[in-house]
């Protein structure tokens, strides 16, 4: 539940809404698991209010603390641009578009969004967006996105399967010293 993987901050109401259930590696398949955990962090870290929504003074300090900071028209613009519920704020999933944008090229060099990309020390230019110039690039690319998600799981599986094998083998040396103890 606390990962990118699982529901994510400011998205989809435990008490059914009716809205689905955002899945950021489902959608945001451009971003690697390990930068959606970044941007996950980030936009928590900048939550203060702790609701899954960064509002316009949380953006302001989040760009004071990134060292460039924007009028108050300008954080409002920084929102519209991303914005797609009009709530005025930024949920989650709107604050990846912000990454999304920035990895397209789609962001104005001197605009607040693009200086919130740059700064945020999630480097996206090296996994980000990759440009599909067709219909048949994108789709490859999507495979190949799906399947590097599929290799990281597997990953993280073995090396739990490696951890717990060894750790049943401590346990089966720990008894076997215990045993020399007790006689």
């Amino acid at each position: 539940p606390g990962s990118p993987a699982g529901r994510a901050v400011g998205e989809g109401s435990p008490g059914g809404s009716g809205r689905r259930v955002f899945s950021p590696a489902g959608e945001f398949r451009e971003f690697s698991r390990r930068q959606l955990r970044d941007m996950e962090r980030l936009f928590r870290q900048y939550d203060a209010g702790k609701d899954g929504f960064i509002d316009l003074m949380e953006l302001k300090l989040m760009m004071e603390k990134l060292g460039a900071p924007q009028t108050h028209l300008g954080l409002k613009n920084m929102i519209k641009e991303v914005d797609e519920d009009l709530d005025s704020k930024l949920s989650f999933r709107e604050f990846l578009l912000i990454f999304r944008k920035a990895a397209a090229g789609e962001l104005q060099e001197d605009s607040g969004l693009h200086a919130l990309a740059r700064l945020s020390e999630i480097d996206v230019s090296t996994e980000g967006v990759k440009g599909a110039k067709n219909f048949f690039e994108a789709k490859a690319q999507a495979i190949n996105e799906a399947s590097r998600f599929e290799e990281e799981i597997k990953a993280e599986q073995e090396e739990k399967k490696k951890q717990a094998e060894e750790l049943k083998q401590r346990k089966a040396a720990f008894k076997e010293l215990q045993s020399n103890f007790t006689q």
